[in-house]
């Protein structure tokens, strides 16, 4: 059984993501595995919460339980599922486990379990080992008392969360459970900016203060917007959205106030104005700086005493409208240009957030890239999808000026361009910088002759991606870690032509593997090579 010392270090009061990220080393080290991880159940997608052993991309992916026979085997029962090495289902992390990146799964072990919170599904725990026979019965049915611990920790987690945000909300009863997701469209991301933005948004949220949303094009102003109203006290009631762009000034007046029957040409009956369907929610002005400045007066008139009139009638009606707005321009420019109005600007500019652009956001770039792999995965009807080392490195310094859509698209292309140059669907399809097409390559892409498809990687192309806080001595064990793995990888498994190919002496190479932690993959590795 597990340490004592280590169930207390679980349950200790740290941050929750802190907290599960333990949990699943704390696994790994315990069950001798080379990879677990943790889902959330949202509907019918299964979300990756924490992880160890799986390539970083995995963080940003969302795996359809209709899509994988395996987690949907573990949804559908609550005792230990255990698939062993010649298993036919297809494994939802082939080319995914860190050491074995680009290689299919076919000989291994995994185990799994689905989880329950208050008597719901919460998701599932997974646990795969590379070496045949690492899962025994006794491992099972140890397994099925871990799960309680687990389950456990998740409750304590989400009571911690529902307490905070009483106790912010100054509410003394606790906030009833709710295991899913609030928006289908999740916002993706964990770097310190987007983080920021996060915060400051959910803050706001809960004022009925008018929030001007800025940023470049392709940021997903409309998400962060979804965002501010699923957190607000008005979350029940729809957003109603409006492209200010595609208003022609002409009918501007008539789409956003109404008009009666009568009042232009083409006028045959009443109808009701954006603000009017809006009443008791929140209307989303999207591209609000492409307004002309005589529609601008009149929006300017609701935003002051929440009045409108529609057109062609004398009566007022009050309306009761929270404002979202956003743009890609500089409104304060646009100010002094004398293309937009000041007193409008301030009205509307009352709570402005800045969305950072996609190149500004460190980290969270693979993490998308993941979520739009798995994306086309299901799309396309593949196998698997992933991106090479150098492809990864390459969109982390691309500078993404269509920004998170851009990132999207790039993806789409890449992957119907890889089954379009004889990619089989059966196989792990990896992109690669050729494949991304990006308009302005690094110089680090472009040192690399690969091919448009590849399934393995050698020492030569390697590129190490570190997590942005890590410490330098943790970087160096974790750059020596890859590249072993990596060199392994190249050799075949061989030791000796590993350490040639790392320029070190053998038995140098072996105790430096068990100093790094990976002494069983070495030992299985040496077996195989005998």
């Amino acid at each position: 059984m597990l340490d004592e010392s280590l169930i207390a270090d679980l349950v200790t009061e740290l941050p929750v993501a802190v907290r599960l990220e333990r949990l699943v080393i704390t696994l790994k080290m315990h069950f001798g595995c080379h990879a677990v991880a943790l889902l959330q159940l949202d509907q019918e997608t299964l979300k990756p919460v924490a992880f160890i052993g799986l390539v970083e991309e995995v963080r940003g992916r969302r795996f359809e339980v209709s899509q994988h026979p395996r987690l949907a085997q573990l949804v559908a029962t609550r005792q230990i599922v255990h698939f062993p090495p010649d298993s036919s289902l297809p494994d939802p992390y082939d080319g995914l486990v860190e050491s074995h990146a680009g290689q299919s799964l076919a000989v291994h072990d995994c185990m799994g379990v689905s989880l329950y919170v208050e008597g719901k599904c919460w998701g599932v725990l997974t646990l795969d080992a590379l070496s045949a026979g690492t899962f025994s019965r006794l491992t099972v049915l140890e397994l099925q008392r871990f799960s309680l611990l687990v389950e456990a920790i998740i409750r304590i987690g989400q009571l911690e969360n529902q307490l905070r945000q009483a106790r912010i909300a100054g509410i003394n009863q606790p906030l009833p459970f709710d295991s899913k997701l609030e928006s289908p469209q999740e916002l993706i991301g964990q770097s310190t900016e987007f983080k920021a933005v996060l915060s400051e948004l959910d803050m706001v949220a809960r004022t009925e203060l008018p929030v001007l949303l800025s940023g470049e094009t392709g940021v997903g102003k409309e998400l962060f917007a979804r965002r501010l109203l699923q957190k607000s006290s008005r979350k029940q009631k729809a957003m109603i959205y409006v492209n200010c762009a595609a208003l022609p000034e002409t009918l501007a007046e008539s789409e956003l106030f109404g008009h009666k029957k009568g009042a232009f040409s083409g006028a045959v009956q009443d109808r009701l104005g954006k603000f009017e369907h809006a009443d008791g929610g929140t209307l989303f002005l999207d591209e609000i700086g492409e307004l002309s400045l005589s529609v601008q007066a009149k929006l300017l008139r609701v935003l002051q005493n929440g009045d409108i009139q529609r057109l062609g009638s004398d009566d007022c009606r009050r309306v009761d409208v929270r404002v979202v707005a956003a743009t890609n321009r500089d409104l304060a420019a646009e100010v002094t240009a004398g293309n937009f109005r000041a007193d409008l600007f301030h009205r509307l500019s009352v709570y402005p957030i800045h969305i950072p652009p996609l190149r500004k956001r460190k980290g969270d770039i693979v993490l998308l890239a993941g979520h739009y792999l798995e994306l086309n995965r299901v799309r396309l009807g593949v196998r698997a999808l992933r991106l090479s080392i150098s492809a990864a490195h390459a969109l982390e310094v691309y500078h993404w000026p269509g920004n998170v859509r851009e990132l999207e698209h790039c993806i789409s292309r890449a992957a119907l361009k890889a089954l379009s140059q004889g990619a089989s669907r059966q196989d792990i399809i990896t992109l690669t910088p050729p494949l991304l097409e990006l308009s302005e390559p690094s110089a680090f892409s472009q040192s690399l002759a690969e091919p448009a498809i590849q399934c393995s990687k050698s020492v030569s192309e390697t590129a190490i991606q570190l997590p942005s806080d890590i410490g330098l001595k943790a970087a160096v064990a974790h750059f020596q870690r890859e590249m072993i793995v990596t060199a392994l990888q190249a050799s075949d498994a061989n030791w000796s032509e590993a350490a040639r190919k790392l320029a070190l002496d053998p038995s140098n190479l072996h105790k430096l593997a068990v100093k790094l932690g990976i002494k069983q993959s070495a030992k299985h590795s040496e077996r195989q090579t005998q």
